[in-house]
């Protein structure tokens, strides 16, 4: 018997030998499975009905160019009338294990720079979102003010509030928008960057200033990622838009990590001393947290916060 996701995909990939099988989603919603057929792999990622056909149809024009430009996996069918997308599931090598090698850091952080510029080079589409991060970030922490909180956690949000950005000094471009390292896939010869559900028009600095965030890049490889985007010279200082954007993204994140564990159940609260950035993604990849549950949720936000204190400097 048929199933609704089995119609999802194009006749010559259907039948007997093809197996479905749930992947762990993003925040979306989104339903996402693996599929397999004759030895080849395929990711089918499935939206709601009543999302909007013309922002799914923008959303897969983004992909497919995206594809093209070779930086997303290769689109293989769409269904507009199923909101739904396969795309050639790629084996992922290692980028994080790629970067933090000593042997192959220049090399790994080259190739993020350079796939990165091609992200920002695609074209904008008509009707891309754009958003305001510190409103997003005002209107989280508004939603945050009556749940159980460390009491530090209100001087960090007030703290990244208080910041001025400095003006922007580069054009928009279409920018990924979550380039954090579970959306990152090094296939052997490429970077390639998956889930592009929150693309859009953004300041080029806001993808770069991502990854250092969630890679925990320090200010001289910050520095050597920016020249290889730029295809220019590393510089000494780190433009202060990006400093910015790094602080203020941190906070960003953290804070919507904090509200996606209270919709899960967290009761808030402890601890008063949150964990560091880098023990958290630690506990993470030994498998003792986990950024699907609300307790890793919670962990992960409150490190995030804390790191969000000392990247404005």
């Amino acid at each position: 018997m048929r199933t609704e996701f089995e119609d999802c995909l194009p006749a010559e990939l259907r039948g007997p030998g093809t197996t479905i099988a749930p992947l762990p989603g993003g925040l979306s919603g989104a339903r996402v499975h693996r599929v397999m057929t004759a030895g080849r792999g395929f990711v089918l990622k499935v939206t709601s009905a009543r999302e909007p056909l013309e922002s799914w149809r923008l959303r897969a024009g983004v992909l497919r160019a995206a594809a093209a430009a070779g930086v997303a996996p290769s689109v293989v069918h769409l269904d507009e009338a199923r909101r739904a997308v396969l795309t050639e599931r790629v084996v992922d090598r290692g980028f994080v294990a790629w970067l933090a090698d000593p042997a192959t850091r220049a090399a790994a952080v080259g190739a993020l720079g350079s796939a990165l510029r091609k992200v920002h080079a695609l074209p904008i589409p008509v009707g891309s979102p754009s958003s305001d991060l510190r409103e997003l970030l005002s209107a989280t922490w508004a939603g945050l003010r009556d749940f159980p909180l460390p009491a530090w956690v209100g001087d960090a949000v007030s703290g990244a509030l208080a910041v001025l950005p400095p003006t922007p000094d580069r054009a928009l471009v279409l920018s990924h928008n979550d380039v954090n390292p579970s959306n990152l896939a090094y296939d052997g010869e490429r970077v390639l960057f998956l889930d592009w559900d929150s693309a859009g028009a953004n300041d080029p600095f806001h993808d770069l200033a991502t990854l250092a965030v969630f890679l925990r890049l320090d200010d001289a490889t910050s520095a050597q990622l920016i020249a290889a985007h730029d295809q220019a010279p590393v510089v000494e200082r780190l433009p202060p838009r990006f400093v910015y954007l790094r602080g203020a993204i941190a906070a960003l994140c953290g804070a919507l990590f904090l509200q996606v564990a209270r919709a899960g159940g967290h009761s808030g609260g402890t601890p008063e001393v949150a964990l560091s950035l880098g023990e958290v993604q630690a506990r993470m990849h030994a498998g003792v947290l986990s950024a699907r549950t609300p307790d890793g949720q919670w962990a992960f936000g409150l490190a995030l916060l804390e790191a969000s204190t000392h990247l404005f400097a």
